[in-house]
This record gives C-alpha cells, structure tokens and sequence, in this order.
C-alpha cells in the first residue's frame, strides 16, 4: 500500500509557480488584482528579472486605461486621429505604483543591460511611460520622445535578438500611430526623427499579433482598431471574435465585438 502512494506521490504534478504568462493573461482579462499578486509572486521567485516589475507596472497602467475608460474613448472611435484633449483625473496611488515598478525595472535591467530580459524590459519602460503621457495626461511632446527611444530599443533589442518579437510592437505602434496624424504634423514629426509610414506600421504589428508572446493580444487589438478605422469590418470582426474567446472576462472586446455586428445587421 505505502509503495503505491509512495509512486502516486512521485507522479502529481509539482506546484507550479505563478508565470508572467499568468499574470497577462490575468491582466488581459481585466482581473488587475489577480495580476498583480501573479507578478509579485514571480517577483519573489525571480528577483533579478525586470520582467517581474515593469510587468506589473503595465498591470497598473492597464487598470488605469480601464478606470477612465481610455480604450474605448482613444482608440475604439470614429474620428481620424487617435488622441483628444479630453482632460482625465489620474489616480495618484495607482501612479505612485506604476512609476515605482517602472523605476524598479530600470535598475534591474540596468545591472544586466546586454541580456534580452532586460532589453525588453527598457523596451517595455519607455512605451508604458508613453502611453502615461499621451493617453492619460495628455503630454504629447514627452510622451513622443518615450515613443522614438521605445522604438530605438526595440530595433537595438531586434539586430541582437531577432527572434524577440513582442518588440516589434513599439516598430508598429509608432509608425501606425503616427502615420494616421495629419499631413503636415507627419512630415514635422519625421524630420525630428520619428517613423509614420503606415503599411510598416501594420506589418510590425501583424509580426508582434502571430509571432509575439505577451504582448500579441494588444497587437491584435491594435489590428482590430486599425481595421475598423479603415472599413475593413470582416477583419475586425474576426480579430474582436479571437480576442473575445481568449479572453472573456474582458467586456471592451465583447462589447465592441457586439457593437459591430449591430452595425453590420442593420447595413
């Protein structure tokens, strides 16, 4: 008897650790909380890795996105640019949190600058402090400054480790973000040395959506508005659909997803 629990024993499966993969797909779910007990438990286990902290700061700047409705009113819209005026009233603790797991990150990744952890994780830094910037306090100029040395890390990230492809998101976003700006802006925005050029800007994010890891759904994301942007429904709703399946406790893609079929019953 004993040796039959004895070999029962040997074969259950170890606990398993909670995994970044965890922690995201906890995150895209809208579950911010679980998340960010997933990251701090990966930060305990790997406390050398940057990814654990500037994990969890997008964790922070998600739930943000979230609180203030930020997706739906930035990006899931009618009109031609991406960004507005609208003034929003940030949370103060949240970013107290966000800019201390940012800062955490840097030094992390400071101590170890060549390994691929780490250069993402600047990666990750500089577009998360971006999105602050741009999305939430309406600071454009600095949040553009984020966005091109994002984008410069990343391509550093790339030559070196050419198969790290969550990076090309910050390829992709720059250049389909800005390709959608006006005509003269565009051209002020390519001699300060940013990228605008639209197909380039689809094409990275399409790499970041089938080859990427923990940042392919917002790439999907991405691909779902640019879609939608360009009256290109069917695309939109087949990525929205994906989306909704992988992730169904997120209410914006159920609800855009809804949204659209609507407006294709009524056509």
């Amino acid at each position: 008897m004993m040796k039959w629990i004895a070999v029962a024993l040997l074969a259950a499966p170890a606990f398993a650790a909670p995994s970044l993969d965890d922690g995201y797909r906890e995150m895209y779910n809208l579950e911010f909380d679980a998340a960010h007990r997933t990251f701090a438990e990966y930060q305990r286990n790997n406390p050398e890795d940057p990814l654990g902290p500037v994990s969890d700061a997008a964790a922070y700047l998600f739930n943000e996105f979230d609180r203030l409705h930020i997706l739906q009113s930035e990006f899931f819209v009618h009109d031609q640019h991406f960004a507005t005026d609208h003034k929003l009233t940030a949370d103060p603790e949240t970013k107290r949190r966000f800019e201390a797991a940012l800062d955490a990150a840097g030094r992390l990744a400071a101590r170890t600058p060549d390994a691929e952890n780490s250069m993402f994780a600047s990666v990750l830094c500089s577009g998360l402090r971006s999105d602050y910037l741009g999305l939430i306090e309406k600071r454009y100029v600095p949040s553009l400054r984020e966005m091109k040395t994002g984008r410069e890390l990343a391509e550093k990230l790339l030559a070196r480790y050419p198969g790290y492809a969550d990076a090309w998101l910050a390829v992709g976003a720059e250049n389909y973000m800005l390709s959608i700006r006006p005509a003269p802006l565009r051209l002020f925005l390519r001699l300060a040395g940013a990228q605008t050029d639209r197909e380039t800007g689809l094409a990275k994010l399409r790499l970041t959506a089938t080859k990427g890891h923990y940042l392919a759904p917002f790439a999907n994301m991405m691909l779902a508005v640019a879609a939608l942007r360009e009256g290109r429904h069917h695309e939109a709703e087949s990525l929205l659909r994906g989306l909704v399946k992988e992730y169904p406790r997120n209410r914006l893609y159920a609800q855009e997803l809804q949204r659209l079929q609507s407006e294709e019953a009524k056509l």
